[in-house]
């Protein structure tokens, strides 16, 4: 359930990046499911071994690095879906960095298993 509920949120994010950020196109709610899918299996799965391997940049750049990595993960979402396009890296950084603070806000609402919840 947990699963269900984060691809939607997921989802949902994503189209409002797409609707706020210039350069970001989605072509209707098929897209955006299949692109809160995606992205949450490279965030699962490719963002973790990235993190790793720039953590000297990372820690260079005093952490700001992470949000190019967010944008590579965005950008890869985007190749990988068809129907959901972005145009350029800045809008990647962009809307990656909306998608990361909206989800963060609603991550402290929604639970792993899918119950809003408060947190206290």
């Amino acid at each position: 359930m947990g699963f269900v509920v984060r691809v939607l949120v997921n989802a949902a994010i994503i189209a409002l990046a797409a609707a706020l950020v210039l350069g970001i196109r989605l072509d209707g709610a098929m897209p955006a499911l299949l692109a809160g899918v995606m992205l949450g299996f490279i965030n699962a799965l490719v963002r973790p071994v990235l993190v790793v391997l720039t953590f000297p940049l990372t820690l260079l750049t005093l952490g700001l690095f992470l949000l190019v990595l967010n944008g590579l993960c965005l950008a890869a979402t985007a190749w990988f879906v068809p129907g959901f396009d972005i145009d350029n890296f800045l809008s990647a950084v962009l809307g990656a960095l909306l998608i990361s603070v909206v989800s963060w806000v609603l991550t402290a609402f929604v639970s792993d298993r899918g119950r809003i919840e408060r947190y206290r």
